[in-house]
């Protein structure tokens, strides 16, 4: 089940080049990750609470189209299980007539708060947590 969460691109968000903000592009998909967790019911609260932390291990950017003020965006958020202590997020940016303006590839991890490790099973302490695990892919 792909996620996605809407956003108009501000003015304040502009480069001098008049388009989004190389910058901005990691904040939109950061908003529409924690919207997920949000909607699925792994709030940072609780997480905090449970003692462990989503952390991002690497990002990369594919840019494909600019986006300039007043655009309407879509992000998407699908998560990628697998064994072991990582997972992936796969993230697209498009524009509402379904231009890709970008690709987001994000691999992460779940972070035990005090051994400040990743732990071994991030997907069964999601799941665990989670009060819609259906929207994580679990």
């Amino acid at each position: 089940m792909t996620f996605s969460v809407p956003v108009l691109v501000r003015g304040y968000e502009l480069d001098t080049q008049g388009h989004l903000n190389q910058a901005v592009y990691l904040q939109y998909s950061e908003h529409a990750r924690w919207e997920l967790l949000r909607a699925a019911g792994v709030a940072q609260e609780k997480l905090i609470a449970n003692g462990v932390g989503p952390v991002v291990l690497e990002t990369n950017i594919k840019y494909r189209r600019e986006l300039r003020a007043g655009d309407e965006v879509t992000i998407t958020c699908d998560f990628e299980w697998s064994s072991g202590k990582i997972f992936k997020i796969r993230q697209e940016i498009r524009k509402l007539d379904g231009t890709v303006a970008a690709e987001v590839a994000v691999v992460g991890g779940l972070l035990d708060l005090a051994a400040r490790k990743l732990v071994a099973d991030p997907g069964e302490n999601f799941r665990a947590l989670a009060e819609r695990p259906d929207l994580l892919g679990l």
